[in-house]
């Protein structure tokens, strides 16, 4: 049986004087094991007591701030290993890492040759998880790659045909473009898409879409391929793949034109002037904080958010991807707007869309008043 607590006491004292002034690791490794056959503690507890004897709670954490963070494997999905799997991934029509991990495994001699696989690469490669792969593939560090979405405009009931809000957002920067469109006709979503590449300063590099089928289609897919664009879909109803285009329902649509029923042409025209009056001020006025990761700790989730509130356009022009004949444009288009009379035009176009839309939607358009104020 060990010591009691109150013969403990000056002994621990005593050795945690001696851990303290042992220079080395060795010397101080080594008074830990002599007390654990006398105390029956756990040596990890005692090393921790020995460490910290004397100290205040503001010193213990001061020292623990000071500890190099770090360890664990170095990771892998970064340079040269990050191009093989991304290359093997658009050739083989965008499988996710739970499949195209043990593909690449299995056929490892085959993809060697065409993919340029170095034996620096061929390694890792062999022992790489789903998950690691699918981190190599992650496409959102740099701007150009874009999450697309329709959102029905039909108020309370989605039959007979009503319009349509097709959102793009560049998943880098938050660049968000809006275009009305008549119905879920694959060629309206088709011209809206053109008309948005057709829009941007910078170069559009990869879409990615729910599993829709005014997306998944084979114009659009052939389309993408010619022109050298990356297209990829979300997991069937897996809404969080697509979150960053999801998450521009409410401050971009809702906030502004409400949950009421549009169809027709007289309607489609005024939901389209909203829309060419709202993308400005929120991509070159209005500031967001950028969402950089979650962490669990326990039931509840700790959310890390970028310092830096900037707007779209303060992201694109900071960005070492983009070339300075494209941040020039994006600066002279900034310098042509003046963000209260963006305003008012954005007020005047949700008015004439209300004024369409008639009586059914009068009271939306008053409690809109607040937002777009």
């Amino acid at each position: 049986m060990g010591l009691n607590m109150k013969e403990r006491k000056p002994l621990l004292r005593e050795a945690a004087r001696r851990h303290q002034e042992a220079g080395t690791k060795k010397g101080k490794s080594a008074i830990p094991d002599e007390l654990v056959g006398h105390t029956k503690m756990n040596r990890k507890y005692l090393a921790h007591v020995l460490a910290n004897a004397g100290r205040t709670k503001a010193a213990r954490k001061a020292a623990a701030g000071k500890r190099r963070k770090g360890g664990g494997r170095k990771p892998i999905c970064s340079g040269e290993f990050a191009v093989a799997p991304r290359a093997v991934w658009a050739f083989f029509w965008y499988r996710r890492g739970k499949i195209l991990a043990p593909f690449t495994r299995e056929q490892t001699r085959f993809l060697e040759g065409p993919f340029r696989i170095s034996p620096e690469v061929k390694e890792p490669l062999l022992s790489a998880s789903p998950a690691t792969i699918d981190r190599a593939l992650r496409t959102d560090k740099k701007p150009g790659f874009f999450e697309n979405d329709t959102a029905h405009r039909c108020g309370a009931s989605d039959s007979g045909e009503f319009l349509l809000t097709l959102t793009s957002t560049d998943v880098y920067s938050g660049w968000t473009e809006l275009r009305a469109v008549p119905n879920k006709a694959r060629k309206w979503t088709f011209e809206a898409l053109a008309d948005v590449r057709a829009s941007l300063t910078f170069p559009l590099l990869g879409m990615d879409s729910d599993n829709g089928a005014e997306f998944v289609n084979s114009a659009l897919l052939k389309r993408c391929k010619n022109e050298g664009i990356m297209f990829t879909r979300s997991r069937p109803c897996r809404k969080n793949d697509n979150c960053h285009v999801e998450q521009k329902n409410n401050p971009h649509l809702r906030n502004f034109v409400g949950y009421g029923r549009f169809s027709g042409s007289g309607e489609l025209g005024a939901l389209a002037g909203v829309y060419r009056s709202l993308c400005p001020p929120l991509n070159c006025f209005i500031p967001t904080q950028k969402l950089l990761g979650k962490t669990r700790v326990g039931a509840k989730v700790k959310k890390a958010c970028d310092k830096n509130i900037l707007t779209p356009c303060q992201r694109l022009t900071l960005s070492a991807d983009l070339s300075d004949e494209v941040k020039a444009e994006l600066a002279r288009r900034m310098g042509l707007h003046d963000p209260v009379g963006l305003q008012r035009e954005v007020r005047d176009a949700v008015a004439a869309l209300m004024e369409f839309n008639g009586k059914r939607n009068l009271g939306g358009a008053e409690a809109l008043a607040p937002h777009v104020g």
